[in-house]
């Protein structure tokens, strides 16, 4: 017989809970686009009506591994987040903010 998993949790140490949180926090971070539509409740439909465009363009974007900047950063911000492009080195790491300003040129009348 299946079992509830808040069942399951309830009956999980404190610590081995937070440690279950801390995975799962650590999971979301890196999310491929359709995880991260599903994560923050999103339909395709209701990304695509954000989007002005139409379901399979949605999944369509989904699929890609390869995708304009401009395309990605639509996307993110139809679900109300920001897109940020960082480089990472030994150093530190480095926000590179040049798309930003062609974006802005663009426009721009």
């Amino acid at each position: 017989m299946a079992k509830n998993f808040r069942h399951l949790r309830e009956a999980m140490s404190l610590k081995a809970q937070t440690r279950s949180h801390e995975k799962a926090i650590a999971m979301m971070v890196n999310l491929p686009l359709a995880e991260l539509r599903q994560a923050r409740a999103f339909s395709q439909e209701q990304l695509a009506a954000e989007l002005d465009v139409k379901q399979p363009a949605v999944a369509k974007i989904e699929k890609r591994t390869d995708m304009y900047i401009s395309t990605l950063r639509r996307f993110v911000e139809a679900m109300g987040g920001q897109l940020e492009i960082r480089a990472r080195f030994p150093e530190g790491d480095v926000c590179i903010n040049q798309f930003e300003e062609l974006e802005d040129k663009q426009a721009a009348p």
